[in-house]
């Protein structure tokens, strides 16, 4: 039976393992949980007090009880929820690039242990979250759970996959779309190569159903900088048979261009789209990177 020490260490959990997964935006979920809810009710009028905590609006805070029991309570008018969020990981041909500054580590590795820390913590603060392996088509979906040995299941589909066939990241998330009816946190982990019109059209499909999209592209060092110097022979992983042995020096400069005006538009649909987009390099450690993000996501919450 898989278990999430087979992917992530005792270490790397405890750097994490504390944070929260805060929705940035309202949320439908089935129970009292971390997150705002659509639905308003009697709550509306009031629900409760709860112990205020640092990067809490000092607006809540109910002045009146502070000065009969001199501690600082939240008044909570809206119910809250618990997230349901879906992970999306990418299995196709690319990710399987290890370069020779990652220790080894290839990109869909490192995205593998990204997609089981964040199932964690999910699960860990009483969420729900369900997984979707794809490449040019959705490999497997696991639906949202809230049960801690829903972990068990995404951890052995993260282990089954492997990096291969080409991809279609617009036709695939335009599927899910209809598949994930209940709004929520949509997550990709992906390297997100491809066309940026038709990935940008169906983020803005998620967008349209009301779910807060977060990505985390997934970058090996030589992608970012391009070292290579001797002549080198490049061949696809997503079409081996499409390989080309070149001079790296006449390359590079143009190869640097491409590199930049591709992250650019990616950046500015992601602006447009008030979607965060996350670029984590395989040569730092996944744990201090995401612990890094979410730490800096709750302050600017």
């Amino acid at each position: 039976m898989a278990n999430v020490f087979d992917v992530l260490s005792a270490q790397d959990i405890g750097k994490f393992g504390n944070l929260q997964v805060l929705a940035k935006q309202v949320v439908e979920g089935f129970c009292s949980g971390l997150h705002r809810s659509p639905h308003k009710g009697f709550s509306v009028e009031f629900k409760e007090h709860r112990s205020y905590v640092t990067g809490d609006d000092i607006r809540t805070i109910d002045w009146k009880l502070f000065g009969k029991t001199d501690r600082l309570y939240i008044r909570e008018y809206e119910e809250e929820t618990n997230l349901r969020c879906t992970i999306l990981l990418d299995s196709s041909g690319s990710m399987g690039y290890t370069g020779g500054r990652s220790n080894g580590v290839s990109k869909h590795e490192y995205a593998v242990r990204t997609a089981a820390s964040l199932a964690y913590l999910m699960l860990h603060q009483q969420d729900s979250v369900g997984l979707v392996t794809f490449d040019k088509k959705v490999r497997k979906y696991i639906p949202p759970r809230g049960r801690p040995k829903h972990l068990k299941a995404i951890v052995a589909e993260l282990q089954n996959q492997k990096p291969k066939h080409e991809t279609d990241l617009g036709s695939v998330f335009h599927q899910m779309v209809s598949k994930i009816q209940r709004r929520g946190m949509v997550i990709v982990v992906s390297d997100l190569f491809g066309d940026v019109d038709s990935l940008m059209k169906s983020l803005a499909h998620f967008r349209h159903a009301r779910h807060e999209v977060l990505l985390f592209q997934i970058w090996d060092p030589d992608e970012l900088d391009f070292p290579f110097r001797q002549w080198t022979q490049f061949t696809s992983l997503e079409a081996s048979e499409n390989r080309h042995l070149v001079d790296p020096a006449q390359l590079r400069k143009a190869y640097l261009e491409k590199l930049a005006q591709f992250r650019e538009q990616l950046s500015n649909g992601c602006n447009r789209q008030r979607i965060r987009l996350v670029p984590l390099v395989t040569d730092q450690p996944y744990a201090d990177s995401l612990a890094a993000y979410f730490a800096w996501r709750k302050k600017s919450k």
